[in-house]
């Protein structure tokens, strides 16, 4: 008898208890490998879950039917840019009964985008309107010079840019080297169209209606004047009076008027038998130039009232 048992050990007829627990703990440890790999299991591992994250699909817990993760994410949204208030001016090609010449430009402050008429890159003399640059090159020389205007001659430059004094301009001029002087604006204001008259004078100085926004532009930003005289010019220049307050900022309601910068020529050129009218404004958003040249014998009334003429025709409608 116990020799049949040990050939029935041997033949397999009779299981080990040993060999039992073996097995039993083998089909243990592959349960619960399972219930590792098997998601929404409590025994779920983080690499599993990570794997399910990598996917843009996986299944959902409640029904185990596939589900696209993407479709449960909003999908990111770019931010609006804000929208910039419109200019005041609408650009168009204006016919307006003018005698002779006239040209306008606007430059948008904001973004430095120009609009204009299909010549406004062509020229006249700018008369009085340089003495802008003038005052303001004085200004931003002396205060780079270490230096402080003294009282009179911030009294003088009042005198320049509200009244438009020639002899007190002609002073200025001189200090600041004349030609010198108007090869700096170009080169400084970034000018395209415009040149020095050499030797003639500041009356003489050829710009564009083009040329004469990025003057006003050139004042508004401080590189004209400086930082520390900006804000003083541009105040004068809201103040001008008497016989040089015309043209563009008169097209606006009056309780605007106030708050715009300007600075005018107004000139009877008797060599080209011609009246030469130009206007500078400068805005919270913009700047524009105006120019018009017409017979000599139409005085000067005629081109300060078509400088507003033309600003009016440019108005967006409500302004």
């Amino acid at each position: 008898m116990a020799g049949n048992r040990r050939a029935d050990r041997r033949n397999g007829g009779e299981t080990s208890p040993l060999r039992l627990i073996a097995v039993a703990v083998i089909l243990i440890g592959l349960v619960l490998v399972s219930l590792r790999l098997l998601p929404g299991s409590p025994f779920e591992s983080s690499a599993a879950a990570r794997w399910g994250d990598a996917g843009s699909t996986t299944s959902d817990r409640s029904t185990g039917t596939p589900t696209d993760r993407s479709a449960r994410q909003p999908a990111p949204t770019a931010s609006p840019s804000p929208s910039l208030e419109p200019l005041p001016f609408v650009a168009k090609d204006l016919k307006l009964d003018i005698q002779g010449w006239y040209s306008w430009s606007v430059l948008d402050r904001r973004t430095g985008k120009i609009i204009g008429s299909k010549n406004m890159g062509e020229t006249s003399t700018t008369a009085s309107m340089i003495k802008s640059w003038i005052v303001a090159d004085y200004l931003r020389r002396t205060a780079d010079a270490g230096q402080t205007p003294s009282d009179a001659k911030l009294a003088d430059a009042t005198r320049i840019i509200r009244d438009s004094d020639n002899t007190r301009a002609e002073q200025f001029y001189n200090s600041v080297g004349r030609d010198a002087s108007i090869r700096r604006l170009l080169s400084m204001c970034k000018l395209t169209d415009s040149s020095v008259a050499p030797d003639k004078g500041w009356s003489r100085t050829a710009l564009s209606p083009r040329d004469t926004a990025r003057l006003g532009n050139c004042i508004a930003t401080g590189t004209a004047a400086g930082p520390k005289w900006t804000k003083w010019l541009l105040n004068e220049m809201k103040l001008v009076r008497g016989a040089g307050d015309f043209g563009i900022r008169k097209a606006f309601p009056a309780a605007e008027q106030k708050q715009i910068a300007i600075k005018n020529g107004w000139i009877d050129r008797t060599k080209e038998q011609e009246m030469h009218i130009n206007c500078l404004a400068i805005g919270d958003t913009w700047t524009m130039g105006v120019m018009v040249k017409y017979p000599i014998g139409m005085g000067y009334d005629y081109g300060m009232k078509n400088c507003e003429k033309i600003t009016e025709a440019l108005l967006r409608p409500g302004v």
